[in-house]
C-alpha cells in the first residue's frame, strides 16, 4: 500500500512500501495514477518535476521501501478505466497462454505485438493482460521481448514471484533459448560471440545498439540446428547476459546477420526470405526454464507460428 498524505488535485506525496521495493518508477506511476494518461507520466518524468526524497530521478530509477515519491499536481482523466482493447487482440492474447498459476503468466507473444505501452503505442501486452485480469492488482512484466521478437513472455501476478524471478535473471537461474534464422553457413565451430554492447538513442529516438568496447560486457552462445546449404541456417540462441537487442547485434557481428531485421540485417538477404513468405523478424523465444520459489523447474517450450513454419518447409524444398 501507498500514503498519499495531500489531496489527488495537488501535489502527491506516495510513501512506498515494502512491497513495493524494486519496481520502477514508470510503472510505479502507472499503478498509482489511474486515469492519468501514460504520454502525461512519461512527461513529468523526462522533465523531473518527479521527485524522490527531494531528488530528480531518471524513468528507470527503481524504488526502494520507504522511498517518498513527490507528483505534482496533474489533471486527472474524468475516468479511471482505460480504453477497452480491441476484443481479437484480447482473445488472441488469451489464446496465446502457455502456462498459468496463482503467481505467474507465461504466454507465446506474437510476432509485432509491443510488451508495453508508450514511444506512440497505446497499449502493449501488458496493458492488454491488465483489463484480462483485472483482479490481478500486480501484473508486471518480468522481462522484455522485442516488438518483432516472438515467444516465450513472463508476466508476474504477485510482487514475490517478481522478486524471486528478478534475482534469478540476475545470474544464471533463467534458462531463456532462442531460435534465429540467419544468413549464410553458420560454422559449427562458432559456439559463442564475446562482444560489449554500447547502447544510444538517435534523434528520431530510434535505438540502436553496436559492439563498442565501452559497452556493457554480453555473452551469447549459439549452436547450429540446421542448414539450408550456404544460404542461411537455423540456430540456437542462449543470451547468458540480457543487454537490448543482444541477439540481433551479436549475430549480426559474428556476419550472420538474422532474417527480417529491419535494423540490423541484410536487405537482400530479407527480400530472399520475404519472397518465401517470410514476412517478420526470424527470431523467437522458443524455451524457458524457471526455478520456482518452492523448488523444482518449471520447463517450457513454445512453437513458431505458421508463417515460420512455411518459410522454413519451402527452404527445404
Amino acid at each position: 500500500m501507498t500514503t498519499p498524505t495531500t489531496p489527488t488535485s495537488g501535489v502527491q506525496l506516495l510513501e512506498v512500501a515494502p512491497e513495493l521495493a524494486g519496481q520502477r518508477i514508470d510503472n510505479f506511476l502507472r499503478n498509482q495514477l489511474k486515469g492519468v494518461p501514460k504520454t502525461l507520466i512519461y512527461r513529468i518524468l523526462r522533465k523531473g518535476e518527479v521527485r524522490v526524497n527531494k531528488g530528480r530521478i531518471k524513468p528507470e530509477y527503481k524504488l526502494q521501501a520507504g522511498d517518498v515519491v513527490r507528483v505534482p499536481p496533474l489533471r486527472l482523466a474524468e475516468r479511471d478505466e482505460p480504453e477497452p482493447l480491441a476484443q481479437g487482440l484480447l482473445q488472441r492474447l488469451e489464446a496465446a497462454i502457455v502456462y498459468e498459476d496463482k503467481a505467474l503468466i507465461v504466454l507465446n507473444k506474437p510476432a509485432g505485438i509491443a510488451v508495453h505501452g508508450g514511444s506512440g503505442l497505446n497499449y502493449g501486452v501488458i496493458e492488454a493482460f491488465r483489463q484480462l485480469r483485472p483482479d490481478a492488482k500486480d501484473l508486471e512484466l518480468v522481462h522484455r521481448l522485442d516488438r518483432d521478437t516472438s515467444g516465450l513472455l513472463m508476466i508476474a501476478k504477485k510482487r514475490s514471484m517478481l522478486r524471486h524471478l528478478h534475482e534469478q535473471l540476475r545470474g544464471d537461474g533463467v534458462d531463456k533459448r532462442y531460435m534465429a534464422l540467419v544468413r549464410g553457413h553458420w560454422a559449427t565451430a562458432k559456439k559463442q560471440i564475446n562482444a560489449p554492447l554500447l547502447k544510444s538513442n538517435l534523434r528520431s529516438g530510434e535505438r540502436m545498439v553496436e559492439v563498442n568496447p565501452e559497452g556493457k560486457e554480453a555473452l551469447t552462445l549459439f549452436r547450429v540446428l540446421r542448414r539450408f546449404g550456404e544460404f542461411a541456417t537455423l540456430v540456437e540462441a542462449r543470451p547468458v547476459t540480457g543487454r537490448t537487442h543482444q541477439i540481433r547485434v551479436h549475430a549480426q557481428y559474428g556476419g550472420h546477420c538474422i532474417a527480417g531485421d529491419s535494423k540490423y540485417g541484410d536487405d537482400d538477404f530479407t527480400r530472399e526470405i520475404r519472397e518465401l513468405g517470410g514476412k517478420r523478424l526470424f527470431l523467437h523465444a522458443y524455451e524457458l526454464n524457471i526455478p520456482l520459489p518452492e523448488g523444482g523447474v518449471l520447463k517450457l517450450e513454445a512453437p513458431v507460428d505458421e508463417m515460420w513454419a512455411r518459410t522454413v518447409e519451402r527452404l527445404s524444398a
